[in-house]
């Protein structure tokens, strides 16, 4: 057979099997699609419960928008105006949903500025303080996990000291943190935002807890794993069981700890509200509890709103991982939907 002739039949054979890859990936995009689909489905049920949430309750909506502030005929003119009160009930509910849309969560009446201006300048702190509390954890968390998985006296040691993490509230935690490492030793400053290292105290007190629950479960993945063959494999091969722990072990062991730790990472931000509180941080915990205090119903909306795009964030983006670490998943989810 002449080269023309190969090189005709050859494409065949290379098209059959880039059809199975493409009918994969058509797949997955398919399941990320359906999660992102289900989130924004959240979302909107989210925002949905809102509206319905204020004019169910009690009292008149033009009170519960002013909170404290003093009542005058022109405030309550401009909310009727900007929440458009006096048009029909589904104009109002389309107007709020377009307007959240657009990031607008209308005006606080009691601090007299605009809520997302309020919130957007709260934020980075609350992010910083929670992304900092997240590393803490999954550092603890897999350090726990590798050095004590399968040994009997180090596990032992760090599942009593994971259970103190786990049964100690987090602002009692910071207390004692503030008590040994500012007030006596002077390592690190007691309140305020103004540099990393009045950032250390409070992500430990935030993000301890959260590790030592992880920390457990990943150290029964990671026993589990090490029992398996491909791990008795590996060790013929002369690793060593640190390598074998880090590289093979725990990619088996991380599916059941990423998914906790997707679903507990939304509790960092309700934690976030005392911690910022205990360390004088500035923050969306700190305006969340004035806002409540001071019945500000704006201002409370829109961190209950925002508190829901955080949750269904993150288990969507958990979700997309768990398909993307473990293909047996993507097959689950195709004959399920056969």
């Amino acid at each position: 057979m002449d080269s023309h002739n190969t090189s005709a039949i050859n494409p065949a054979p290379a098209l059959g099997a880039s059809r199975p890859f493409r009918l994969r990936r058509n797949g997955l995009t398919a399941q990320i699609a359906g999660r992102v689909g289900s989130g924004l489905l959240v979302l909107w049920a989210a925002v949905t419960l809102s509206f319905v949430s204020l004019h169910l309750a009690p009292g008149d909506i033009v009170s519960l928008l002013i909170g404290e502030q003093l009542r005058t005929p022109e405030v309550e003119a401009a909310i009727r105006a900007e929440w458009g009160l006096d048009e029909p009930l589904l104009s109002q509910y389309l107007s709020y949903l377009t307007r959240i849309l657009h990031g607008d969560f209308g005006r606080s009446y009691i601090l007299q500025t605009d809520v997302s201006q309020l919130v957007l300048s709260q934020i980075l702190p609350t992010l910083k303080l929670t992304a900092a509390a997240l590393v803490v954890a999954i550092v603890f968390a897999v350090v726990s996990a590798v050095l004590t998985a399968g040994r009997r006296i180090p596990r032992s040691v760090a599942g009593a000291l994971e259970l103190t993490l786990v049964s100690t509230p987090s602002f009692w935690l910071g207390i004692l943190l503030l008590y040994l490492f500012s007030f006596t030793l002077k390592l690190f400053p007691v309140s305020g935002d103004r540099s990393f290292s009045a950032l250390v105290l409070p992500a430990l007190s935030l993000g301890l807890p959260l590790g030592a629950v992880v920390g457990q479960v990943l150290r029964q993945g990671l026993e589990r794993a090490l029992e398996e063959p491909f791990a008795l494999t590996v060790r013929s091969w002369g690793t060593s069981g640190l390598v074998l722990r880090l590289r093979h072990g725990l990619r088996h062991a991380a599916l059941p700890a990423v998914t906790l730790t997707g679903w507990l990472v939304g509790s960092l931000l309700s934690g976030a509200v005392i911690t910022e509180s205990v360390f004088g941080r500035p923050g969306l915990g700190r305006i969340t509890v004035e806002a409540v205090l001071g019945h500000d119903m704006p201002v409370v909306l829109a961190v209950a709103i925002l508190s829901a795009f955080t949750y269904v964030t993150l288990s969507t983006l958990v979700d997309v991982l768990y398909l993307l670490l473990d293909p047996r998943l993507r097959d689950e989810s195709r004959e399920s939907a056969r």
